[in-house]
């Protein structure tokens, strides 16, 4: 559905985004992550056509956003991380006139079933200056519904709401995403891990990583961690484990569990519960413990070059 190659695109000297190449199918949410500056937001205006890019190509559902604009837009949604709402509209007028800006066709009774999909149905007939942070969200996914879309894009849909709030909106994005695309950029490493199929994460304008967040720890890390707690002595059972073919790192950690590393490919648990157990010691925990997603970021986001840009100077524009 969004097919992006070679994208670029420079302010005067500096370069926000450069060649950046990714697609999204149907049924996916993609998460766009980076830090602030990394160009979240520039990528998604390109795509819903609110600026061209300096170079390279997008496409939303085969339609060039550049050549095709008033097509893609037909079957775009856009939630901007700042969403221009009418204060003193009621929450149906206002997605009514959103809804006649698309020529929506029966469109009250699209503007009820927005309504019950964000859950705002009580709230339809209050001022939407009396909404709190988390209602008015709703209200900007509503909009960005209203023409019921093929493609999502949503810039920060849950920046600064409470935890309550957040809640609600990703399992709102969860449910829409069952017959939609959606891309998600946040700088929420949680949120992308809880609520993303796939992953791709941008820092100074470039792609750094994309995949999966289970395959990113994986491939990160090139080994995999592992947890062991046993009852008796943890020293004595360190010497066991560190007899166990595939094994390496074997330490005991301050809570007198024992941490120790295999490779990524190879699942040596089954031969270090039967060395354990053989040793004489009770087995009580033996799990692996990949790298949060969090801790991927900062390992791929840390002492990166300045990205490229025309004249040498930093480029960090969002």
């Amino acid at each position: 559905m969004i097919n992006v190659i070679g994208l670029t695109k420079d302010y005067g000297s500096r370069r926000a985004i450069d060649n950046l190449t990714f697609n999204a199918e149907r049924g996916e949410i993609l998460g766009f992550l980076g830090p602030n500056g990394a160009g979240k937001t520039t990528t998604m205006r390109i795509l819903t056509g609110y600026m061209p890019p300096t170079s390279g190509s997008a496409s939303i559902g085969g339609f060039d956003v550049i050549e095709q604009s008033l097509e893609v837009r037909r079957i775009v949604g856009y939630m901007p991380e700042t969403v221009p709402l009418y204060p003193d509209m009621t929450v149906f007028e206002y997605l009514k006139y959103m809804g006649d800006l698309h020529n929506v066709p029966d469109v009250e009774d699209r503007v009820d079933d927005v309504l019950e999909a964000v859950h705002l149905e009580e709230r339809a007939d209050g001022y939407i200056s009396k909404l709190s942070k988390g209602m008015r969200q709703r209200v900007g996914l509503a909009q960005a519904l209203i023409h019921n879309p093929q493609v999502l894009i949503l810039d920060e849909p849950t920046i600064g709401l409470d935890p309550a709030q957040i809640l609600d909106v990703r399992n709102l994005i969860r449910d829409i995403s069952k017959e939609k695309t959606i891309l998600l950029s946040t700088h929420i490493l949680s949120e992308a891990q809880q609520i993303c199929n796939r992953v791709l994460i941008i820092n100074k304008g470039q792609i750094v990583a994309e995949d999966t967040p289970e395959h990113l720890q994986t491939r990160l890390t090139g080994a995999q961690k592992v947890i062991l707690r046993v009852r008796g002595s943890i020293d004595d059972a360190a010497a066991v484990v560190e007899t166990v073919p595939g094994v390496s790192a074997v330490n005991v950690q301050h809570d007198n569990s024992l941490e120790f590393e295999t490779a990524a490919n190879q699942d040596v648990r089954p031969e270090v519960a039967r060395a354990v157990v053989q040793g004489g010691f009770d087995l009580l925990e033996l799990h692996p413990e990949n790298l949060s997603l969090e801790e991927i970021f900062l390992q791929l986001t840390r002492d990166e070059p300045p990205a490229p840009s025309i004249d040498g100077t930093l480029a960090n524009s969002d």
